[in-house]
């Protein structure tokens, strides 16, 4: 069945998402999915029965509009502990249906007609189509590879009175790079005196490696004060299914945010709240788990270390890029497509996350996987 009328699309140049893509591929021939970002192990069996727990306890009713005073409680305290900034759980922190969720709802209270959005890509592809359809225009700003760092004096040239926000991704998918002191402190100085609001993706927060200091903009008062942090319980718990998520910011932002929030999807789900409220008050369910990726990254990338592909182990996240240039010289999506066909492996091409298919011969691979799957993945890669 057919719509008779004329359908003109608000997302003329969007399809499905390559991660959607690259799953499907992957099943259809049994391929090894280390494309799309999620674990292929449990989460915590402790965390399971807490939402058991409170389903059996008949909390199965709507939440608050901003989530569950006690979990907001938890992660004021929280912020405070790791970043000295201090956030009123009754105003400035709302539970979300994801960091995707927060993302749109972020950019849809504040961008207008014609306001502009820089963006740096690679960038993760939620950010653009949500500018587009609330009537923005997107600035494209390129990583400078391989390091996949930002030129702030590109920043600057293109600022102008058009400029309403900023969108960063520290730890940056699909990079696995990190932002530094430096960058806030630029980042800060180039708006200050001026309205633009950011939008700080830190959903990779706590998987950062090799002894480093996780740059939240929370830690810098004067771009907190204009900044959304978005945050990811899916990310941090291996829960990514069940689509939970938290932003913070100051009051008259968060004031906004939740006038969009209320109508998307009004609360979230209520016994997986108070199953985080009490999960989160032993600190090493997130303080150790950039250990416990790391020593994921560092198996992983010893496993492929004879291998032909070139890569700089991840700062952050839980992806790996890897370099093929000295294999091929085939397009990023042909090859990626290839390998899931002819070997057995899927990843995601660089390339689809660029509005301009910029083609660097890298792939981007997920390690959030069991050793017995991260060794099957290094066999296939070392006869590539």
């Amino acid at each position: 069945m057919q719509y008779p009328g004329l359908i003109l699309s608000k997302l003329p140049k969007v399809g499905t998402t390559i991660f959607t893509v690259m799953s499907k591929l992957a099943a259809e021939h049994n391929a090894i999915n280390l494309s799309q970002g999620f674990p292929d192990f449990n989460c915590d069996e402790k965390l399971t029965d807490l939402v058991s727990k409170h389903m059996k306890a008949g909390r199965n009713q709507y939440a608050p509009m901003p989530g569950l005073m006690s979990l907001r409680e938890m992660l004021a305290q929280k912020t405070e502990e790791l970043y000295k900034a201090k956030y009123d759980p009754e105003t400035e922190i709302t539970i979300t249906a994801g960091a995707t969720q927060a993302i749109y709802t972020a950019i849809t209270a504040i961008i207008r007609e014609g306001d502009e959005v820089i963006i740096f890509e690679p960038a993760y592809d939620c950010y653009q189509p949500a500018v587009e359809l609330n009537g923005g225009k997107t600035i494209y700003l390129q990583l400078k590879a391989p390091g996949y760092f930002i030129d702030w004096e590109e920043v600057k040239k293109v600022l102008s009175h058009r400029t309403k926000m900023i969108i960063i991704n520290s730890p940056h998918n699909p990079t696995g790079s990190i932002m530094s002191a430096e960058d806030m402190k630029q980042l800060e100085k180039l708006t200050k005196d001026s309205d633009i609001v950011i939008i700080s993706d830190e959903v990779y927060e706590h998987i950062i490696f090799d002894d480093k200091s996780h740059q939240s903009v929370a830690r810098y008062p004067k771009l907190a004060q204009r900044s959304f942090i978005i945050s990811s319980f899916g990310k941090t718990y291996h829960t990514t299914g069940w689509k939970m998520g938290y932003c913070v910011a100051p009051q008259n932002l968060m004031a906004e945010f939740r006038k969009v929030h209320q109508f998307l999807v009004f609360s979230c789900n209520t016994p997986i709240q108070y199953a985080l409220d009490e999960y989160l008050r032993d600190k090493s369910n997130y303080l150790e788990l950039g250990k416990f990726y790391q020593e994921k990254r560092d198996y992983f990338i010893k496993q492929i270390k004879n291998s032909r592909f070139a890569f700089t182990p991840a700062a952050g996240t839980y992806f790996q890029l890897l370099n093929y240039n000295k294999i091929t010289k085939e397009k990023e999506a042909d090859y990626a497509i290839r390998l899931t066909k002819e070997f057995g492996i899927a990843s995601i091409p660089i390339s689809a996350f660029y509005h301009e298919k910029i083609d660097n011969k890298v792939l981007r691979f997920c390690f959030a996987k069991k050793e017995e799957t991260l060794d099957k993945a290094a066999e296939i890669i070392n006869r590539i």
